[in-house]
């Protein structure tokens, strides 16, 4: 069965002497695994296409189970990341987190062009590299059924938390003086990075990274997704560690 498809590379094995095996995010077919023949080859069709962080188009063959590609062309390769090996890195590690947390063969429009999305304002510099890693973090997770809990706190209720933390591992916004009930600290946050958590969560797509916050409050809001992340999917992204360190 030939299928034509988009997909956005989200990384990229090289396997024997020419081929690439690629993990593939695609709004139809969801993740898909992928192996790219002749792709290493001079002149091949699938050179520019499979690399990682290409959103490309491809034909792909389909047999027991397993995708193999045998052309394919870029439609986007965020060029803008490939010249900053800070940007390369972060948008290394939205990848990685695409890849940990969207089932196989699941569609997947809303993560794909969530991804789409933040590579192409890294790339082309619209906002910050904070602002674009926060939103993608907590829309991500909101997006695979992780959404935090944060219109009230979610302890007593109040619609404007009194002093307000989040905790990461219960995912809710709480009051300084209510105690969350689960283990970990929280984090403090401040009016403009819970309005900005708000905006993140509700916002249409399109809407998503537009808003603006002191540098202070977007301090808090990095903090309060990054630590979201890894509370909820206990895992260490060795690839955020990278970008850390590059930064």
């Amino acid at each position: 069965m030939f299928v034509t498809t988009r997909g956005l590379v989200l990384r990229q094995v090289r396997y024997k002497e020419a081929d690439r095996i690629l993990t593939l995010l695609t709004a139809d077919q969801g993740k898909l695994t992928v192996k790219a023949r002749g792709a290493l080859r001079k002149g091949s069709r699938l050179g520019a296409a499979s690399q990682a962080l290409c959103y490309s188009e491809f034909t792909i063959f389909g047999n027991r189970g397993k995708w193999t590609a045998d052309e394919g062309s870029s439609l986007e390769q965020f060029l803008g990341l490939r010249e900053d090996v800070s940007q390369l890195a972060l948008g290394a590690y939205f990848a990685e987190l695409l890849d940990t947390v969207c089932p196989e063969e699941q569609p997947a429009g809303p993560a794909l062009q969530l991804a789409l999305n933040a590579l192409y304002a890294l790339s082309r510099g619209i906002y910050g590299p904070e602002q674009v890693k926060a939103v993608f973090e907590l829309r991500l997770l909101s997006l695979e059924g992780f959404q935090p809990e944060v219109a009230v706190c979610g302890v007593c209720g109040r619609a404007e938390p009194d002093g307000p933390m989040f905790s990461p591992a219960s995912g809710m916004v709480h009051c300084a003086g209510c105690a969350p009930g689960e283990e970990g600290v929280s984090v403090a946050l401040d009016g403009e990075s819970l309005a900005a958590m708000r905006h993140i969560v509700a916002a249409p797509p399109k809407k998503e990274f537009s808003f603006a916050i002191p540098d202070p409050s977007m301090e808090r809001l990095g903090r309060a997704a990054e630590q979201f992340v890894r509370y909820q999917l206990d895992k260490n992204f060795y690839s955020l560690d990278y970008w850390k360190s590059v930064k």
